[in-house]
């Protein structure tokens, strides 16, 4: 079983986030050995010097929070934050596609950007929104993602309604087996929530309170 701490992809996307805070950030990630930092993709170039010589790996969200932006800038996006430093992509599905079962686009929005990161031997995790899906749209969204190569599905951006809850962690994890792995993500903010979605199926946890919740798992 794997270290606590490696669960964790320590957050920082809120929109008045300053070079202060991401400096904060990969600093904590450091010190309490974090698997991941997970920032907007102009941080990546700071993130990458800060992190230099450590194991701590860079995500960038891509087309963020939304997903509604073209296949093309999400290809430039993820090109960019690849070429900075990034080693994982956390994309956006767009959402509005899949409700309108227009499927081809959503899978091939999700190759596209998999193909582009493959180029720099990085992964990708699909954020579905899961608060905005029914549970017959979560499935049919991980089974999309697994097609189109991805590495992970995510729950949520945590910037829409709800976050992860441990239904829909319980039902990614069923629809993609051993096949993907699945990121819980959005209103994480204690050990008790943690665990539950530990405990549901999730191999990764998106926090922005992962330094409080790793001191709570220490008491």
């Amino acid at each position: 079983m794997k270290e606590f701490n490696q669960y964790f992809d320590h957050t920082v996307l809120k929109p008045e986030a300053t070079a202060a805070d991401v400096i904060k950030l990969c600093d904590e990630a450091k010190e309490y050995g974090f698997y991941a930092v997970c920032v907007n993709s102009s941080y990546v170039p700071l993130a990458s010097e800060l992190l230099e010589g450590t194991d701590v790996k860079i995500a960038a969200v891509i087309g963020f929070p939304l997903g509604a932006c073209s296949v093309d800038v999400k290809a430039f996006e993820t090109e960019w934050a690849c070429s900075e430093g990034a080693e994982e992509i956390d994309m956006v599905i767009h959402i509005g596609a899949l409700k309108e079962e227009l499927y081809d686009y959503v899978r091939q929005d999700i190759a596209t950007v998999v193909a582009v990161a493959e180029e720099h031997g990085a992964i990708v995790k699909v954020i579905l929104e899961t608060c905005l899906l029914t549970d017959e749209e979560i499935v049919k969204a991980c089974e999309l993602s697994r097609e189109a190569g991805a590495a992970f599905v995510k729950t949520s951006t945590g910037f829409s309604k709800e976050g992860a809850t441990p239904h829909h962690v319980a039902l990614m994890k069923k629809t993609v087996d051993r096949d993907l792995q699945v990121k819980a993500s959005g209103g994480i903010r204690d050990l008790k929530k943690t665990m539950e979605m530990i405990e549901a199926g999730a191999d990764r946890i998106g926090a922005s309170a992962s330094v409080e919740i790793l001191k709570e798992s220490m008491k």
